[in-house]
């Protein structure tokens, strides 16, 4: 019987020729004898059939015997022997089917956690926080090697030139008085110098309740996040119930206007809108006038991008500012700019220009969490002094955060580094 399962070798036609019906008759002996039941049953006389099948265009397909479902399968076994090799095991049943638990929500989908944690968990992967990372164990001795190394890594970070030659030179002299015992000594002095150059800026924003209403003009370049930081300072006073309205200023980009409504629509807040392509300082108006006649105690405008190096789009800010104006001498009670936390040192001229432009009083830094190198805060707190009111360190509402100088600092250089 094994010979019918092995793989015979390609006869020729004079090789068929003298096997003649001797191989045939074997091979359906063994057929026979490997397969007992196949001929239990009865064909009628009509159907018998003479010789063996060679074909499928020989077998009669409607015959109940031949049929696929009326033979018994063949036993592993028996093929197992057949093919030399181990039987297959026959798989067990299998448990029911149950849909796997939902995964919980990443790092950047769930809000940042409330304190200190929830800074250090967004911004350990700044480029500042890495460059620090393992820094002074590297170099656990106090010399000018120590100091080089922490010179580059805060350039790296953005802190900028001036900001950092300042801050190791005062480290270079303390290191000689012998004012440092250890590498962990001079990590102190350096959470506490960057301290000080934040703590001055970290200034919240404070409502003017007697203005009515409080104007609050949001500025800065193209893709900073000026339209989704006005979405979540809407919840932010929303939740504070302060009475809001929103003023649809970016009317230059395609589907800002309706950004803005969605905004409004999530939270509850009126949206003043005339369209695309409709003029800016017109809808702070028309806002301006809506949000006194209905006694409201906060507008925000939005308004559109801009780069600072385009002088006539620059004026446009002026005009908004000059229309507000004429309706209320004190408007815009805050002009928020908005910047871009991996912009880097090129943040320093878009600050410089919009200052120029329309007075800046208060900053927000957008998208710190994730890529954003960070130094750049302390190179604009050192340069300008303007205060800064958030930071972005998610993409949630909850993840615009009123900037905590401590949080901000212990983040990006904790104190166990030097550990």
């Amino acid at each position: 019987m094994l010979s019918f399962f092995r793989r015979k070798k390609p006869q020729t036609p004079t090789d068929a020729a003298k096997s003649g019906s001797s191989e045939q008759d074997s091979r359906i002996e063994e057929l026979a004898a490997a397969f007992p039941d196949a001929g239990s049953h009865d064909l009628p006389a009509d159907r018998a059939i003479d010789g063996p099948i060679d074909s499928p265009a020989d077998r009669p397909t409607d015959s109940p015997d031949l049929r696929a479902e009326s033979l018994e399968p063949v036993p592993a076994e028996v093929i197992a022997a057949a093919l030399d090799v181990e039987p297959v095991q026959q798989a067990p049943s299998q448990a029911p089917y149950v849909a796997p638990e939902p995964a919980p929500p990443t790092a950047s989908e769930a809000p940042a956690a409330p304190g200190k944690s929830g800074w250090r968990e967004r911004l350990r992967g700044s480029t500042f926080a890495r460059s620090f990372n393992g820094l002074f164990s590297r170099h656990p001795r106090l010399d000018d090697d120590l100091l080089d190394e922490i010179e580059t890594a805060l350039i790296t970070a953005d802190v900028g030139i001036t900001a950092t030659t300042q801050l190791i030179e005062s480290l270079r002299k303390r290191m000689k008085a012998r004012e440092f015992a250890d590498a962990r000594a001079l990590l102190a002095a350096l959470r506490a110098d960057l301290l000080a150059m934040l703590r001055p800026v970290a200034q919240p924003l404070q409502i003017d309740t007697e203005a009515k209403p409080f104007v609050l003009l949001t500025v800065g370049v193209n893709g900073v996040g000026k339209t989704t930081t006005i979405g979540k300072l809407a919840k932010r006073f929303k939740d504070e119930n302060r009475p809001l309205m929103l003023a649809a200023g970016d009317t230059f980009r395609a589907a800002a206007v309706a950004q803005l409504q969605a905004w409004g629509d999530r939270n509850g807040v009126p949206v003043v809108a005339q369209g695309q392509n409709a003029d800016a300082a017109s809808v702070a108006f028309d806002a301006l006038q809506a949000a006194r006649a209905r006694g409201t105690q906060v507008l925000i405008a939005d308004t559109a991008g801009r780069l600072h190096t385009q002088q006539g789009l620059m004026a446009e800010l002026g005009k908004i500012k000059r229309v507000i104006q004429k309706l209320d001498a004190g408007a815009p009670h805050e002009v928020l700019m908005v910047i871009d936390g991996t912009t880097g040192q090129n943040a320093l001229s878009q600050l410089r220009q919009f200052h120029a432009a329309v007075g800046v009083t208060g900053l927000v830094v957008t998208k710190l969490d994730g890529t954003a190198k960070g130094g750049v805060v302390f190179a604009l707190a050192r340069e300008f002094g303007i205060p800064i009111r958030y930071a972005g360190i998610g993409e949630r509402p909850e993840d615009l955060r009123v900037f905590d100088a401590e949080a901000f600092v212990d983040a990006l250089l904790p104190e166990s580094l030097g550990a």
